[in-house]
């Protein structure tokens, strides 16, 4: 407790320097990884980014790891990431690492079934109706719980428009 107001010239510098160091390796391998490092398209990108998190503040704030550890520990989660973004091609890699979408509503149909595995309430649902601007169910042609997390509502004042099959593929019923 007596440490937390203790200063320090020589532990200021220090956490700047691999603070700064870090950064560049961050950015370094977010350029060589592309945006996907930091995207939100499965539950997998979700934990990568976290441990990334982690990492960078484990490495500007420990004693115990130095900037160059820490890099290592950056670049290892790194090429992990781009490594299961390609293997995510196959379908026993994708069954591991990603969610299914599933559908929350089928045209003006609740599926309250799905509500509940996805632990989404009337309530959210509601509101998402709401923030996509339909005015009546008989507009709603589908409602998604993607894999992200994020609420898809497709919808059309055309009640006879139908939603192409290649939209809805591999979608839970």
């Amino acid at each position: 407790m007596d440490k937390w107001f203790e200063f320090s010239l020589n532990g200021l510098l220090s956490i700047t320097l691999t603070a700064v160091g870090t950064y560049v390796a961050v950015i370094l391998f977010t350029r060589l990884g592309g945006k996907r490092s930091f995207s939100k398209m499965s539950s997998f990108d979700f934990a990568i980014t976290v441990a990334l998190g982690s990492m960078v503040a484990t490495t500007v704030l420990s004693k115990s790891v130095s900037l160059w550890q820490g890099m290592t520990g950056l670049a290892v989660l790194y090429i992990l990431q781009l490594g299961t973004a390609y293997l995510r091609r196959y379908p026993v890699v994708s069954a591991i690492t990603d969610n299914r979408p599933m559908f929350l509503m089928k045209g003006a149909t609740v599926l309250h079934k799905n509500l509940k595995k996805a632990k989404v309430t009337e309530s959210d649902l509601r509101a998402k109706l709401r923030e996509a601007n339909v005015l009546e169910l008989s507009q709603v042609r589908a409602v998604i719980f993607e894999t992200t997390g994020d609420i898809a509502v497709l919808h059309s004042a055309n009640t006879q428009q139908k939603i192409q099959d290649w939209i809805i593929q591999g979608i839970e019923e």
